[in-house]
């Protein structure tokens, strides 16, 4: 539901009356006119206007007892008091006249608007911007279940869409009323659990006509500031009606379109408001909201110690099982009596030795029983042998032996070769 805002009519300048002119100064108070120096009409008008401007919104309950909606875009109504013959007039236009339509003389309503002067007639009326039927917070609950039913088909409060609101802030962005006991609430408790967070603070209207169109800029405004990390709208308790605002449907769109976390703190536990269902955490309360936008830094304290006492123990559970294990290896033989490391090297060698000598014995004395065998076949074949049993080799004297008688003749030299010694001698006759 969105409310339009109030309408400030200008002020309607009359006609000077031939012949009259106007004073040249004029009294700033009432209580300073006189008959001589009076104040004109359109000043004394001019009076009421800003006084009634300063005038706050209202919810106004009342029947109906004249309506007229047959211009488009207006709506003007006269509204009785329920117990007194008591009425005033009511008018409005744009979505405050469509709303009135349904309505007919004799239906209680009530309006939501701001008391509003003509200056042209010096009459008060009332400037509608909301009108439900009575019965109020049925009505203007079911007209909010209605726009709920509808945001909610388009998805704006699934769950998937909430974003995961920072660990540590730096920032905190508050949007609140001025003056509020909201904004000391977050600040205190925030600042008690987390000193170092800072604030960007933004005033609004938190009820009221102004509300809805304050609360969109300020949660664009601070959603366009890349300082704040986190946003939190927070208002204290109220009425239903008062926290209708927090309902309009801009509002919520511009809460779901925010790109930056928003926290939802408005009223109290039972409070409930559509800006509570798209906000990505809803708290019951301004002080819940500052217990869950920061951590508390006595409990980060605790577990920084905890888990620095449990990184020193597993080091030092690191360090003695590496030490158990450096002992263990400075304890092994291999290195107490780093020579037993070669006792199965050596024992190897020697046998190794052992095998070798005893095959190259073998060997040897097989290569020498084979030279002996082979020094006797030698031996026994040998010319040597057979001079040695009295026989000669007798050469011609170009040193060739001879075999034949028929191969010399008288006067040859020949040499012998006995077994002891040469002997040379000349033939004297040869028979063959």
């Amino acid at each position: 539901m969105t409310w339009t805002p109030g309408y400030n009519p200008m002020a309607t300048q009359s006609q000077p009356h031939p012949g009259l002119k106007q004073p040249e100064q004029l009294p700033r108070l009432a209580s300073e006119t006189t008959a001589d120096n009076p104040w004109p009409v359109s000043m004394l008008s001019e009076k009421f206007h800003m006084a009634v401007e300063r005038w706050p919104s209202v919810w106004v309950a009342g029947q109906i007892t004249q309506i007229n909606t047959r211009r488009a875009g207006s709506a003007y109504l006269t509204l009785r008091d329920d117990y007194q013959d008591i009425a005033m007039e009511v008018n409005g236009f744009g979505q405050f006249a469509a709303a009135a339509t349904p309505f007919v003389q004799g239906d209680r309503v009530i309006i939501h608007g701001k008391p509003n002067l003509w200056m042209k007639r010096t009459s008060l009326s009332l400037r509608g911007d909301a009108i439900i039927a009575a019965g109020a917070g049925g009505s203007l609950k079911a007209m909010i279940d209605e726009l709920r039913k509808k945001l909610k088909g388009e998805g704006l409060f699934d769950i998937d869409r909430k974003m995961p609101l920072p660990e540590f802030p730096h920032c905190i962005g508050l949007i609140c009323a001025p003056q509020a006991r909201a904004e000391g609430d977050v600040i205190t408790n925030v600042r008690l659990r987390w000193p170092i967070a800072n604030f960007k603070v933004m005033h609004v209207h938190v009820q009221g006509e102004q509300c809805p169109s304050d609360v969109v800029a300020a949660i664009r405004a601070m959603d366009a500031d890349p300082d704040v990390d986190v946003i939190i709208v927070a208002r204290g308790g109220g009425a239903f009606e008062d926290l209708i605002g927090f309902s309009d449907e801009n509002v919520v769109r511009a809460a779901a379109t925010a790109q930056t976390p928003l926290i939802s703190a408005i009223g109290h536990e039972d409070d409930w408001t559509l800006l509570d269902l798209v906000a990505d955490l809803r708290a019951s309360t301004p002080t819940d909201a500052a217990k869950k936008v920061v951590p508390d830094v006595n409990e980060q304290t605790q577990l920084v110690n905890v888990n620095l006492q449990r990184m020193r123990m597993r080091i030092d559970a690191t360090i003695a099982n590496e030490m158990r294990l450096v002992e263990g290896y400075a304890n092994r033989p291999s290195l107490t009596q780093p020579l037993t490391m070669l006792e199965p090297h050596q024992r190897f060698l020697d046998d190794a030795r052992n095998r070798m000598r005893i095959g190259l014995t073998r060997i040897l004395d097989d290569a020498s029983l084979t030279i002996e065998r082979s020094r006797a076949s030698l031996t026994a074949l040998s010319p040597q042998s057979t001079l040695n049993r009295g026989y000669a080799v007798i050469q011609s004297a170009d040193g060739h032996v001879l075999d034949d008688a028929a191969n010399v003749k008288p006067g040859d030299e020949l040499t012998m070769t006995l077994k002891h010694g040469v002997v040379v001698s000349e033939v004297k006759t040869a028979t063959a």
